[in-house]
């Protein structure tokens, strides 16, 4: 990322983003102006980086589709932009009301530089200069995520869930201390409560971790935003912003901390011997099965290809044995995983390229679920796989398909024993909490 180089260095910077949940009503938004506050009378320079409130963005983007179905993407970014200036504004209201000196900058006022592609723009830049004299004049910065400009001033935004990114892309313009994310969650857990009561909170999580978990289902933070805090470098930690209001300061009662694996130190080895980080399950997933695809050199080409230009990506992939019969041609089957809600843009892709591909018939099932185990532990450790494929074949769960990583091992198991899996395989790797 270009240009994230402040005029100077001041000891304590820190942004603080806050999601659409936490921002939901004036009342929450005097929460976090109080907690806001706290940070400013310990010395530190504050920006903050505000969602719309929770539901917003969704009613701003019902108005585009009720305007016209075949909306203009740079028309649709004014409209959905407006949720983010809305909260920044408000908060900004809300910090002068109890002596705490801010101002809004909008993404056009920085600027935050964005690439064209509305809708899901990428930053590029950030210009420093007035925010670091806001700054240094004891201003609180509010900014509001999920929007930039382009290059000839047109609003553009980053696409779902970006405002994450937008914080992080701040913190390392502004070469923050840390970027601290307050959610509905008060760090990263070993897997979802919800499923597994005895999950546990984890003090510290890599990037190269944290990226994994947020891929294949952990919605604690967005994918983009963990790829640039380990590209930059930048601390992030995950928050509760629903702690009592005279709950201990961030640095002192902690979270999760995304780090680099360099920082965890001696705490390396306690994760080596654990092997297990966390394990993440993700029900937005479909399979597509190709039938006796023409046994050929470019035939996978021929499948994957077109799927590629129409932006859709590919994860779990498995070719059978090539088999033919007498004089019949060699043929395999193909199978392979895509998000959900592509499903339908998967088939009529693969429905028009039927002849160049040749296969015979094409069949789908929205019914699975990925559950993926995920540890810096693996580099170092045989087994985990094993381990994996052990127990949930003890427990009768049938392993459809397989994908790792240098870090991660994931199946795709028939969705209703997604629960039952997550259960028995937080306990084989040792991940419960005492009782």
């Amino acid at each position: 990322m270009a240009s994230f180089v402040p005029s100077f260095h001041p000891s304590s910077r820190i942004v603080m983003k806050f999601g659409g949940t936490s921002m939901a009503g004036t009342e929450r938004i005097r929460s976090v102006a109080g907690r806001v506050k706290r940070e400013v009378a310990a010395g530190a320079q504050v920006a903050v980086v505000v969602s719309a409130m929770a539901g917003e963005t969704d009613r701003l983007v019902g108005f585009c589709r009720e305007a016209s179905p075949l909306y203009d993407p740079a028309e649709y970014d004014v409209v959905v932009a407006a949720g983010e200036q809305v909260t920044a504004g408000l908060l900004a209201i809300a910090l002068q009301a109890i002596g705490v000196p801010a101002r809004s900058w909008l993404g056009w006022q920085l600027p935050v530089q964005t690439s064209d592609a509305h809708a899901r723009a990428r930053i590029e830049a950030i210009d420093m200069a007035a925010l670091d004299e806001s700054l240094a004049r004891g201003e609180v910065a509010v900014i509001p995520g999920f929007q930039g400009r382009t290059a000839d001033g047109r609003v553009t935004t980053l696409g779902r869930g970006g405002s994450d990114t937008s914080a992080v892309a701040v913190a390392a313009a502004m070469r923050a201390d840390r970027c601290d994310i307050y959610t509905d969650v008060d760090g990263v857990y070993t897997t979802d409560p919800r499923i597994v009561p005895r999950a546990r909170k984890l003090a510290r999580v890599t990037y190269e971790e944290m990226l994994e978990l947020a891929s294949v289902g952990a919605k604690v933070l967005q994918t983009r935003s963990v790829g640039l805090a380990m590209k930059e470098r930048v601390r992030v930690q995950v928050l509760s912003s629903f702690t009592a209001p005279d709950a201990p300061m961030a640095d002192t009662l902690p979270g999760t901390m995304i780090v680099g694996e360099e920082e965890l130190g001696e705490g390396i080895d306690d994760m080596e011997r654990q092997l297990i980080t966390g394990i993440a399950h993700d029900k937005n997933e479909a399979k597509i099965t190709l039938v006796q695809v023409p046994d050929r050199p470019g035939a996978v080409a021929s499948i994957f290809a077109p799927l590629a230009d129409a932006g859709i990506n590919v994860d779990m992939i498995i070719q059978n044995i090539a088999h033919s019969t007498g004089s019949t041609p060699a043929s395999t089957d193909v199978t392979f995983t895509v998000p959900a809600a592509d499903l339908s843009r998967s088939l009529d892709v693969l429905e028009a390229g039927r002849a160049a591909i040749g296969y015979e018939r094409m069949v789908h099932d929205t019914r699975v679920a990925k559950i993926s185990v995920v540890g810096v532990g693996m580099r170092s450790h045989a087994g985990v796989a094993s381990t994996m494929f052990t127990t949930l074949g003890q427990r009768g769960i049938n392993v459809q398909a397989i994908s790792t990583s240098e870090i991660k091992v994931s199946v795709l198991i028939d969705e209703d024993e997604t629960e039952l899996a997550v259960r028995v395989l937080h306990t084989a790797y040792g991940l419960d909490a005492a009782a």
